[in-house]
């Protein structure tokens, strides 16, 4: 009997994830062909600003080489980008013209990143930062004594600022709200990164609306909503992605924000699944790896033909951001009812606020030194009452458990 035909489309982190599920899962079971748009298999795209500051290689992003899909029976292209998918005729076909039938496909396409249509947003030294050809291209244009504005003071414009600066940029973020990260950081959080990171270099434009790129033939800067004009020979947006969920909408897949999947990863398409960042659950749209790699394991199984249900994940950042650990999951404002315990350090550049309700963890922000992030994202995510631990829970696990 002939194995189905399983077509994957994009070849991200998440998608090889997802290989690996199933050489776990069902060995063999399907007839596998991955298509992906990049020149490369997956490599590691937290490393990306790593490898734009100079602190990694090629080497380090570096996951599975084309040998290791080969091994495990999986047909890979690279530079294969998908110009369509006809569901009803069970089909993609490549820009190049190529087509592939599949008997079930998984639509693994990632985002992108969202590029504001500013007057002069067309200079070839306006940049995203968003793969490794947008990190080299960084680093080209990222000469020592370079002026670069990065736009966006989240995740992404800190790593690409913090990148550029140890490239012997002079750098400034500008970011439209009055602090940074204010997804996951509090206001006094959010103040304790920033000092960080001024003291690494990076200056910063808070509160500050982008009018337009200035230049005719090449960058010369970034006009601000206030009239203030920012030099630059560069500038860099870094201000969000968006689902790539073009694909999916074309061939007539149920969408909002991402391609809408039930708690097996399917779409609304029986045929076709969705994960990563192109999917949306229950509502929820992630951008981060953790989630897509839960995911990934549920929909092996799903493919297994087991019984799979992905419940969704608690959201939860745990990083350096430019060399500076930041950790924030759950709540980060306390509601009526909430109580919130604080732990600053200016001199050391610490910061840690817990909020707490009916002696369980609600939410957990750590700026400066977080190695116990681990055991307050288990603390929020199992319920547990604190009982004792609560007295000393801000001093970290070691000083509570020992307590």
């Amino acid at each position: 009997m002939d194995r189905e035909r399983l077509v994957v489309v994009g070849a991200g982190m998440a998608s090889l994830r997802l290989l690996e599920e199933l050489k776990a899962a069902c060995p063999g079971r399907y007839a596998v062909t991955v298509l992906g748009a990049e020149p490369e298999p997956a490599y590691n795209r937290v490393l990306l600003s790593s490898l734009l500051a100079g602190e990694a290689s090629d080497e380090d992003l570096a996951f599975k080489d084309r040998a290791w899909y080969a091994a495990n029976g999986y047909r890979l292209l690279t530079g294969a980008a998908v110009q369509a998918v006809d569901a009803a005729a069970r089909r993609v076909t490549l820009k190049d013209g190529r087509a592939f039938a599949y008997d079930r496909l998984v639509l693994a396409t990632g985002s992108e990143a969202i590029r504001l249509p500013l007057p002069g947003s067309h200079l070839s030294q306006v940049l995203v930062f968003r793969d490794r050809c947008d990190a080299m291209r960084l680093k080209e244009l990222g000469v020592p004594g370079a002026r670069a504005v990065v736009i966006g003071g989240g995740l992404l414009g800190l790593e690409a600022a913090y990148g550029l600066v140890k490239l012997g940029c002079a750098v400034t973020v500008v970011h439209l709200m009055d602090k940074l990260m204010e997804r996951q950081l509090d206001a006094k959080g959010a103040a304790t990164l920033r000092r960080a990171l001024e003291a690494k270099g990076v200056a910063f434009a808070l509160g500050a609306q982008s009018k337009a790129i200035v230049g005719d033939t090449h960058v010369e800067g970034l006009e601000l909503g206030s009239g203030e004009i920012l030099p630059a020979d560069m500038i860099v947006m870094a201000c969000g992605v968006r689902p790539n969920a073009a694909l999916g909408r074309a061939a007539g897949l149920a969408a909002n924000r991402g391609l809408l999947v039930d708690d097996a990863m399917r779409t609304s398409d029986p045929r076709v699944f969705a994960l990563g960042e192109c999917a949306e659950h229950r509502g929820v749209v992630y951008g981060l790896v953790a989630p897509a790699y839960e995911q990934a394991k549920t929909l092996a199984r799903a493919l297994a033909g087991d019984a799979a249900a992905y419940g969704g994940t608690l959201l939860s950042t745990n990083l350096k951001v430019s060399g500076v650990a930041v950790f924030s999951a759950g709540a980060i404002e306390a509601e009526d009812g909430e109580e919130t315990i604080v732990l600053s350090d200016a001199a050391q550049g610490c910061y840690r606020k817990l909020i707490v309700r009916d002696d369980r963890l609600k939410g957990a922000i750590l700026v400066g030194e977080a190695s116990d992030a681990l055991w307050y994202l288990d603390l929020i995510a199992s319920g547990v009452p604190l009982g004792p631990l609560r007295d000393d829970l801000a001093f970290g696990r070691g000083f509570a458990l020992a307590a």
